[in-house]
């Protein structure tokens, strides 16, 4: 007797066994990864999740859709005071600051950026200068002389700072500026080759060397029509001259525009340099004096402590 209870009880747990599940035991078609997930290591039932991210947030294209510009403005630079403010070595974390003090003024401004800090940014700061309606231009991945390097060095420097911006905003930038101003034939030949004029400057404020907001009020303001201002935004001292140098400027009549603007265009030819609203340029020889190399080099920045800005 005691051997049947035995037999039947052990019947009765290999079926169990054997049970198909119950539709709410299985698991869903969607928590599946498929074999190209298991390849790559993407997680699907957390949509956005990378290799071991699972539900981070991790995307291609970081910070959301694509920017969209403001509408073009038609600025006749030739009748109205223009000034081009140009800043480089950017973004930082006092470039956001910037932008709110140019978006009061109603002031539009060019970026010269690093492709390795635009790479780097997280907050977005490339998309809203898109659509603050500034313009962006390349000024290489991480800020060597140029024109020291082999060919292959200079593709590759600004090659990749122009995919880092397209990616970022969808912008396909026009302009370049070498670091320092240092330029040469392999530089226009590979400037030219990418479609890129390179736009220098004719008014220095010094501001990566006097780290003095008056200072840089000083030489910012004794410009004339159609200057091209040299302006880091990596500086806290330059932030915090902005606010003044656009009142003082504003009073003489001044319109602050983007370089495509005061050129009109279409008018920059790629290779060439240009300095100045009257369209004086060089050709592919000769080397310009550059920016004296020496308390230039690129700044790292505190992670925290970003002073706020005195006045507006």
């Amino acid at each position: 007797m005691r051997l049947w209870i035995v037999v039947v009880v052990s019947l009765l747990v290999a079926a169990g066994c054997a049970a198909p599940l119950s539709p709410a035991d299985r698991p869903a078609q969607g928590d599946r990864p498929s074999k190209a997930d298991r390849s790559t290591g993407t997680d699907r039932r957390h949509p956005g999740a990378g290799p071991g991210e699972a539900g981070a947030g991790w995307s291609s294209r970081p910070g959301g859709p694509l920017p969209v510009p403001p509408p073009v403005r038609r600025t006749d630079c030739r009748r109205v005071k223009c000034v081009a403010l140009t800043f480089d070595d950017g973004p930082g974390p006092y470039t956001r600051p910037l932008l709110d003090v140019l978006a009061r003024h109603r002031a539009r401004a060019t970026f010269f950026v690093l492709g390795r800090r635009v790479a780097g940014d997280g907050t977005g700061t490339v998309r809203r200068m898109v659509a603050d309606g500034h313009e962006l231009g390349n000024h290489s991945w991480d800020h060597p002389i140029l024109s020291d390097l082999p060919k292959p060095g200079i593709r590759r420097q600004l090659r990749r700072t122009q995919l880092a911006v397209e990616h970022a905003t969808g912008v396909r930038m026009a302009l370049v500026r070498p670091p320092y101003g240092a330029t040469g034939h392999r530089v226009a030949a590979e400037s030219r080759r990418q479609g890129l004029a390179q736009v220098l400057w004719n008014v220095d404020t010094l501001d990566w060397r006097d780290r003095r907001a008056s200072a840089v009020v000083r030489r910012a303001t004794g410009i004339r029509p159609g200057a091209v201002v040299l302006l880091h935004d990596i500086h806290p001292s330059t932030v915090w001259a902005v606010p003044r140098l656009l009142r003082r400027l504003t009073t003489r009549g001044y319109t602050f525009v983007t370089l495509s603007e005061m050129y009109g265009g279409g008018r920059l030819r790629p290779g060439r340099r240009y300095y100045d609203a009257a369209g004086r340029w060089r050709g592919d020889g000769g080397r310009p004096k550059p920016v004296a190399r020496w308390g230039h080099e690129l700044q790292r920045f505190p992670r925290r402590g970003v002073p706020l800005l005195r006045g507006s």
